[in-house]
């Protein structure tokens, strides 16, 4: 018997055909790091201390986006935030911020076996969104560096606004993907994706 542990997304084997005159396109991205990071962001002492393990400064308006060197922060609330890593990168941030915090009053917690991201893009991304959520998706309104927790079908998940495609990653838990891949995969059939299964 092996004891080799084996990784499986929540969307294992999900590939939707899109042909050439689809208007959308749904994938995942699977095994990405997500570390939710909770203090006070009216504490500048907190705030330079998570500054040096992410190598860029929190986002501190509501429903933004920061990046660099390959990560992402999401403001999820006042003293709130989503750190999302490249595959396998959350172990080191949480480390690293917690050696930068110390006893500073603050919470790390790795999300990373809970969570995935479901990828929209194409001409038809913002349609097929509006289908299943009561958010303004205009880009006037969200567009890029935006992000904001919503229900999509029915389903909790944080939107984030990622180009001019457009593109939008969708954050969800482990345990409503696959309803939301389902219900996306068949809202998208009227722009050409062909449904799997």
């Amino acid at each position: 018997m092996s004891s080799e542990v084996r990784r499986e997304s929540p969307l294992l084997g999900f590939a939707p055909e899109a042909n050439a005159q689809s208007g959308v396109q749904i994938s995942e991205r699977p095994f990405l790091g997500h570390v939710n990071l909770r203090g006070s962001a009216g504490n500048d002492a907190f705030l330079k201390a998570v500054e040096g393990p992410l190598g860029f400064s929190l986002p501190l308006i509501s429903n933004t986006v920061s990046h660099g060197a390959g990560l992402a922060a999401l403001w999820l609330g006042p003293d709130e935030w989503l750190i999302i890593t490249p595959t396998d990168g959350e172990s080191a941030i949480v480390a690293s911020m917690d050696g930068a915090l110390g006893d500073m009053h603050s919470s790390i917690t790795d999300q990373t076996g809970g969570q995935t991201i479901i990828r929209i893009n194409g001409p038809s991304a913002r349609d097929l969104l509006a289908k299943g959520c009561t958010l303004d998706l205009h880009p006037t309104v969200f567009g890029p560096g935006r992000c904001a927790q919503t229900l999509v079908a029915k389903a909790m998940a944080t939107i984030v606004y990622v180009d001019d495609a457009p593109t939008f990653d969708l954050v969800v838990r482990r345990s409503f993907a696959d309803y939301l891949r389902s219900w996306l995969q068949d809202a998208a059939l009227e722009y050409g994706l062909t449904r799997q299964g």
